[in-house]
């Protein structure tokens, strides 16, 4: 049920979702839109071909804190008695995607925005931060072979309902929590098409974690 707090909750949400961290960082430290450069889009990946590693960690986890806060407004909701202990994971749950819309659909940015990784992550931590954790492995894991950072998301992102279905030590009582899993692997899918399309045809830019004193080709 649609109370008044969850109401204003979401809404509260989708600001917080909505904060081009990218683009508004880059024009106010930088200058530079990072919209007009590298992929175009207003992400901390994009932000870390653009205006490096500094500048794209900072983004990155300030989209990651957004996501995290957003989700937590759930935690501030029972701490008041505006929802019910039982009613906490849903909360979360419901805060955190709209959130994740947020980034994706920002109202700051005419309705456009990032692909929601780093959002996505900061509400895995919220809801389950040994899972969000070892998905972060996957992530890392991935990028150090691969190079691809869309294929490193999407993988980390399958990550979190395999691990809460298959892994006895984080299964869950909260069958939603599985269900949304699978709903924000297809999100991250559906959001990277794009990258898929050019991971398949070996386009896709390369990022490296650690630099080879012999360049790649």
């Amino acid at each position: 049920m649609l109370t008044a707090p969850i109401i204003i909750g979401i809404l509260l949400a989708y600001i917080l979702g909505s904060i081009p961290t990218a683009v508004w960082f880059g024009k106010f430290i930088y200058d530079i839109d990072v919209r007009d450069h590298g992929s175009g889009n207003p992400g901390a990946t994009n932000t870390f071909r653009v205006l490096g590693k500094r500048a794209g960690t900072i983004v990155m986890l300030a989209d990651i804190f957004k996501g995290m806060l957003a989700t937590s407004l759930a935690v501030l909701l029972l701490k008041f008695n505006l929802i019910e202990e039982q009613n906490l994971v849903t909360s979360k749950l419901i805060f955190g995607i709209v959130a994740v819309i947020g980034h994706i659909f920002s109202a700051f940015l005419n309705f456009k925005g990032g692909k929601g990784v780093a959002t996505l992550l900061g509400m895995m931590i919220a809801i389950h931060y040994e899972v969000a954790l070892l998905c972060i492995v996957v992530f890392l894991i991935t990028l150090l072979i691969s190079k691809y950072v869309s294929l490193a998301s999407i993988l980390s992102a399958m990550a979190f309902p395999t691990f809460l279905l298959f892994v006895p030590r984080f299964q869950s009582s909260e069958p939603l929590l599985v269900i949304f899993g699978f709903v924000l692997f297809i999100i991250i899918i559906w959001t990277h098409n794009k990258n898929i399309v050019r991971i398949a045809s070996g386009d896709e830019n390369k990022t490296y974690l650690v630099k080879s004193s012999k360049k790649e080709q």
